[in-house]
């Protein structure tokens, strides 16, 4: 895997998938870097961006982190050609091994590893988080955004998780009825349709919803207010209300939706020896299709 360096004065780095840079002082942006993939996320984006978050956590002179990515999407989900149950190098955010097992029993463990356990491992970095989410944001990218603390929106920015089309209930991290409330999740999930910004910020899911050639100044004009704050009172914040999160029962509900997952997954690999219902591929892009249309 490659490395991500922070040098001093800042952050510097390059790699395939992850660019990373300091665009203000205690400020490190995690950049995903697949544009001409829509930065569609295989394993060996997940564990770079993995290490970039690691690196930047443990980095004392960086106090808030922002993600965003390159591109006209912020994220297109998983790469559907690229659906190996194998991650490149040792397990990072669980203990689970034998990807490779037979049935559903290895995809199950590459889920609860990649998936699952990397976006539990990034909402729980010690320091707060900013997600810069511009174009389209489907399925997977789902799971990058909703860890994050804070999220910042382009206007003609889009959310949706169309994978009922696949067979399969919803994104990995299942905490769509915290995000957009139990109703519009059902309708969210039920359609496939995109949620538009200004409903994401109506309804609790961002936290400012801005024109889209303002958005990286918008964000780091937050990121540097929030550094301003002592980092470890930032970090006692942070803390309190996402355990306030567990004691509403969000952990428990990403369990059980997660266990719903993979029954999906068994379901698709008895009936079309594949992880999903290979008609949902042309399902959802009628779905882009109609919605594409109706923007226009």
């Amino acid at each position: 895997m490659a490395g991500i360096r922070f040098e001093e004065g800042g952050v510097s780095a390059m790699t395939a998938l992850v660019r990373v840079d300091s665009p203000a002082s205690g400020i490190a942006r995690i950049v995903l870097n697949r544009p001409e993939q829509r930065n569609a996320q295989n394993p060996a984006m997940l564990y770079e961006l993995d290490e970039a978050f690691f690196t930047a956590a443990g980095d004392p002179e960086v106090k808030v982190i922002v993600l965003a990515a390159d591109g006209e999407d912020f994220s297109a989900g998983h790469d559907l050609k690229d659906r190996e149950s194998a991650i490149p190098g040792p397990a990072a955010a669980t203990m689970e091994s034998d990807f490779a097992a037979g049935g559903v029993e290895g995809r199950h463990a590459f889920e609860c590893e990649a998936y699952l356990g990397l976006c539990r491992r990034w909402r729980d970095i010690p320091k707060p988080t900013i997600a810069q989410a511009h174009g389209r944001c489907i399925a997977g990218a789902l799971m990058l955004l909703w860890p994050m603390d804070l999220i910042v929106a382009g206007e003609t920015t889009e959310f949706s998780d169309p994978v009922v089309a696949f067979g399969l209930n919803g994104a990995e991290y299942f905490s769509h009825a915290w995000e957009v409330g139990p109703r519009k999740a059902k309708e969210m999930l039920f359609t496939g349709e995109p949620v538009s910004a200004q409903d994401a910020l109506r309804l609790g899911m961002v936290n400012h919803v801005v024109p889209d050639n303002e958005l990286s100044y918008f964000t780091i004009d937050l990121a540097t207010k929030i550094a301003q704050m002592p980092a470890y009172g930032l970090r006692l914040a942070k803390s309190s209300v996402n355990q306030s999160l567990i004691a509403q029962g969000h952990e428990a509900a990403l369990e059980s939706a997660f266990g719903w997952h993979v029954a999906g997954h068994a379901n698709n690999l008895a009936r079309y020896n594949d992880i999903i219902d290979p008609d949902g591929i042309d399902v959802i892009r009628e779905i882009s299709r109609r919605s594409s249309a109706h923007d226009q």
